[in-house]
């Protein structure tokens, strides 16, 4: 399969919590221009999945097409720090970037008026703004985002689905786990038929609880 040099693909890739597996044999591709939800119930793996792709921790197989310089990771933290302005974070991460997109991202997600206010005096559905609006200083071209509208109000959710169609619409590309409907031209990827199987060899360690999968 011949891919644009910035499309994501994965080949047969297994990716483990806790030296244990818990997705295997995935396969997919995300075009630039494009956007795919991420699927599946609680603790299906779409967490560790992300985190993979990102390159906090290795696949157990498989492969991607892109390096982990290509990809901003938004997790569930919003990484922030309380100390800084909101403009002196977004320029912080600038710096760490290269890139000069902070108005950009102060507009966009409707911090104007908070811009001088410390990070730590924001509320919950401010904060997490804050660290969405750190996309848009990354310059990179796939998002992988993990339940993104936590703590936003629906005019924020708004915001942010504007966010991810102007991304979409200059050639990036977002991968979202998320339960909700974001109003977006998307296709759904869903990751339960990829569930790995417990160890039940002894030779292997004994079995797994499944809970913890």
């Amino acid at each position: 399969m011949n891919a644009p040099a910035d499309a994501l693909v994965v080949r047969d890739m297994t990716v483990a919590r806790g030296g244990v597996p818990v997705l295997a044999g995935l396969s997919f591709r995300l075009d630039p221009g494009r956007v795919l939800i991420l699927r599946g119930p609680n603790g299906s793996g779409k967490t560790t999945l992300l985190r993979t792709l990102a390159g906090l921790q290795p696949a157990m197989a498989g492969t991607m097409s892109q390096p982990a310089e290509a990809i901003a990771y938004g997790a569930h933290a919003d990484g922030l720090k309380a100390v800084l302005t909101v403009e002196e974070n977004l320029r912080f991460w600038a710096s760490v970037y290269g890139t000069d997109a902070v108005e950009a991202a102060i507009s966009g997600f409707n911090l104007t008026g908070l811009r001088s206010r410390a990070a730590g005096n924001l509320s919950a559905g401010q904060k997490r703004r804050l660290g969405l609006a750190r996309l848009l200083v990354t310059g990179r071209p796939i998002w992988l985002l993990d339940e993104p509208t936590v703590s936003l109000d629906t005019a924020s959710v708004a915001l942010f689905a504007d966010a991810v169609r102007a991304h979409v619409a200059a050639g990036g590309s977002a991968l979202i786990a998320t339960h909700i409907d974001l109003g977006l031209e998307a296709e759904v990827f869903d990751v339960t038929p990829y569930k790995a199987q417990a160890a039940t060899d002894p030779a292997a360690g004994g079995s797994f609880d499944e809970a913890f999968l």
